[in-house]
């Protein structure tokens, strides 16, 4: 950041199927709880930035979503942008509230993002699979999809019952690739996921409550190998929000928020390039992860807590080399030696990550914010990291070549 960035406030709402909700009272929810964590009214807040990525595929309100949504939360007259980056919409909102304030065009910005998504009805739970579908280039889907399935060809096993996103293949697809080059295991997988249902039984806030053993997740529901279904986030909805700040912005906050503020010593986003699979420097969380880092000044040594996107277990196995907490091939052998969940070196998704916590996707970027500023303030709970001052975010979106379309790596610290 050219100059200092702060969060102020963070909200989240309960995420899971919510028969009751909609965009409008889920953004609500969270512009009400995120005003009041930062003790201040409406009025204050000069700029937001909305994130979602589905409701004009499925409830047909394209265009401009945020200002409908706002307007009927008390939000309106301001500058409103509506912010759609797939999977990492989110991050991507904080990203955009993070320069905005840097530039000193606004002192005081929202970020947030609300996804409704679990239906009942059938047409519009297909609707929602064209969503995912619409995370590839649908020029390329097919051809995009083969050559991944292709890189991990002699890994065989249990195909599932075609009841998965496109998205699901194709995690599964880099999985294998990761197993045939470094020799990642199905075992590794169930650890990482028992390990963020477990960390998900010790936040109210979650889809899914009940810890599982690695046994349990390995007997589930097989989806493309070797994934199953405990391994994979769940459709979800729900909102999440951020309050922005300048130094200048901050110094208007009371005392209290101001010593709960957490500062955002970085914020980056990198998109796709053109690259072998395995070249892994170049991978876009790579180089976002770098840059942040870099912008940062400290290293993945300095890191005490990370929210990644685990869309799958893969997802995070993968993130945790990428982010440099493991060398490269050796992000399975990092959660067997207990190191990412709570209590060691480097916990990883202390909310439960998207696996339990759930995955309406223009929140989620900003629901890993909340529980990284919660950890960073001292008042995760029982989930609680001891003595956290560095936390790092991970954020990807859709699918471009070989890796994700979008990413976002995002570094908060403590402030004094």
């Amino acid at each position: 950041m050219s100059s200092e960035v702060y969060i102020a406030g963070v909200a989240m709402t309960r995420f899971g199927p919510l028969p009751d909700a909609t965009v409008k009272s889920l953004t609500a929810e969270a512009v009400r709880f995120v005003l009041e964590d930062a003790d201040c009214g409406a009025e204050a807040v000069e700029t937001a930035f909305f994130s979602n990525t589905v409701q004009g595929i499925v409830e047909g309100q394209g265009s401009t979503p945020g200002q409908f949504a706002l307007h009927d939360a008390g939000l309106s007259g301001l500058p409103i942008v509506n912010v759609e980056n797939a999977c990492a919409s989110g991050a991507t909102a904080l990203w955009l509230a993070a320069h905005h304030v840097s530039s000193r065009a606004a002192d005081v910005v929202l970020a947030i993002g609300a996804e409704k998504m679990a239906f009942p009805d059938p047409e519009r739970r297909a609707r929602i699979m064209a969503a995912f579908a619409g995370g590839l280039d649908v020029e390329k889907s097919d051809e995009t999809l083969a050559h991944l399935l292709s890189l991990g060809a002699s890994i065989e096993g249990e195909a599932g019952d075609g009841r998965r996103t496109k998205m699901m293949d194709l995690y599964a697809g880099l999985c294998r690739a990761h197993m045939k080059r470094f020799g990642s295991t199905r075992e590794q997988l169930a650890l990482i996921a028992s390990k963020n249902h477990g960390h998900a039984a010790l936040n109210d806030k979650c889809h899914y409550r009940d810890p599982m053993t690695p046994e349990q997740v390995l007997a589930g529901r097989p989806l493309a190998y070797p994934l199953t279904v405990p391994m994979c986030s769940p459709v979800s909805d729900g909102a999440a929000a951020a309050i922005v700040c300048s130094g200048e912005g901050l110094a208007r906050m009371s005392a209290a928020v101001r010593d709960r503020a957490v500062r955002v010593s970085a914020c980056e986003l990198r998109s796709a390039v053109a690259r072998p699979w395995d070249d892994f420097d170049r991978h876009v969380i790579r180089r976002a992860a770098v840059a942040a880092y870099d912008r940062a000044g400290i290293t993945p040594q300095d890191v005490d807590v990370a929210e990644v996107h685990d869309a799958a277990a893969f997802g995070e196995l993968f993130a945790s080399e990428l982010l440099g907490f493991a060398p490269y091939g050796q992000g399975g052998v990092l959660a067997e030696s207990g190191a990412t969940r709570l209590g060691g070196s480097i916990p990883i998704n202390t909310s439960g990550g998207l696996e339990s916590r759930g995955h309406p996707i223009g929140a989620t970027g900003l629901a890993q914010i909340y529980e990284l500023v919660t950890q960073l303030r001292g008042e995760a709970g029982p989930r609680q990291v001891d003595g956290a001052t560095v936390a790092v975010q991970e954020n990807g979106g859709a699918f471009l070549g070989v890796e994700e379309a979008a990413a976002v790596v995002t570094i908060l610290s403590t402030h004094p």
